[in-house]
């Protein structure tokens, strides 16, 4: 695979993944609120999801799913109703302990889950590697599937990179908030906010 071609890669792989989306939304949402260590433990979940989503288009089933209005239905719906059951923990968590107190109560495991599922639900994902993959491989390049692999290999790594800074800065940023209870009390508010706009947009995605 051709230098260029990866560094073109990776250059479109960083502005998608800076998009704003569910993703890089929760990760921003859990560092603020639990602070950077469960932001990388979300990072790590989101970026297991994004291995699913690999293989799918690698070897084809994400065509399947798309090509399957049902498949494609039952995916998104789970994943707006995930994001809307996120928004309403979300505003019934808006009195509780936030930061580190909080945090012993949330397994990093537990947050990993949440990222993976996170991840795992959202047909936008699959629909962006099944678009953004093929673009960069070439038949005379060696197998397919495998650079396809290799490139989704590229994209979660650089995921991980992004997500991590993002992680810091949030929780940073969310453990001098915090010393506020009414601006603690206003992010989980918009945290619920933001998932529920996520959680409809989802809704009414289409192919």
């Amino acid at each position: 695979m051709d230098v260029p071609v990866v560094l073109s890669f990776l250059g479109v792989a960083i502005l998608v993944t800076l998009a704003p989306g569910p993703d890089n939304l929760f990760v921003l949402a859990q560092s603020m609120t639990y602070g950077k260590r469960a932001g990388f433990a979300t990072s790590l979940g989101l970026c297991t999801g994004l291995l699913g989503h690999t293989a799918a288009a690698a070897l084809g089933i994400s065509a399947i799913v798309y090509q399957s209005a049902f498949a494609f239905q039952v995916v998104k719906w789970a994943g707006a109703l995930y994001l809307l059951y996120l928004a309403w923990r979300a505003f019934a968590e808006r009195h509780e302990e936030q930061g580190a107190d909080k945090l012993k109560n949330q397994s990093s495991y537990a947050l990993y889950r949440k990222g993976i599922v996170m991840n795992v639900l959202n047909p936008k994902v699959s629909l962006y590697f099944l678009a953004l993959l093929p673009q960069f491989v070439s038949v005379e390049q060696g197998s397919v599937p495998l650079q396809m692999m290799v490139l989704g290999g590229l994209f979660i790594l650089q995921a991980i990179v992004v997500f991590t800074v993002l992680s810091m800065f949030a929780g940073t940023l969310g453990t001098t908030l915090q010393r506020h209870p009414r601006i603690v009390h206003a992010m989980q508010l918009t945290k619920a906010g933001l998932f529920v706009i996520l959680g409809v947009r989802m809704a009414f995605l289409t192919k």
